[in-house]
């Protein structure tokens, strides 16, 4: 069984944080389109009350949010140890968080989601996961 069979194998869950709703529904509909089961959340705090984190294979977080930002919550997750995966959407980021990214593995894909690059991006991600060395 090659990557991508086993990509297809498991039905992937994605968790999409995003303050604004049409966002939010659009990811949602996009993403289980693609096949993934797609759980949206409006903020950061609504992920972190999830009391099952652990079963994401990726997360989707918007960078600007109010109360936290996409990768204080992605660092808030890994500080407890949880250590889904994560893509950072945002628009124009300035190159001290491309750098902030980059440092914490978490790859950004840029507004407005053209294409196919958030979907291809979750997939490279998740790929990445399955990998023995990710562990």
């Amino acid at each position: 069984m090659d990557r991508h069979d086993e990509l297809t194998a498991h039905v992937a869950i994605v968790g999409v944080v995003d303050d604004d709703p049409a966002v939010r529904n659009s990811l949602k509909f996009s993403l289980e389109v693609e096949g993934f089961v797609a759980r949206i959340y409006p903020d950061a705090q609504a992920l972190l009350d999830e009391p099952v984190l652990s079963h994401f294979d990726c997360l989707v977080v918007d960078q600007s949010m109010p109360g936290m930002t996409g990768l204080d919550l992605v660092s808030a997750l890994r500080a407890r140890k949880i250590l889904v995966p994560a893509v950072l959407i945002t628009s124009h980021p300035p190159k001290a968080l491309v750098a902030r990214a980059g440092a914490a593995a978490v790859p950004i894909v840029e507004k407005p989601l053209l294409g196919n690059a958030l979907i291809e991006k979750i997939r490279d991600v998740i790929r990445a996961g399955m990998q023995p060395t990710a562990h």
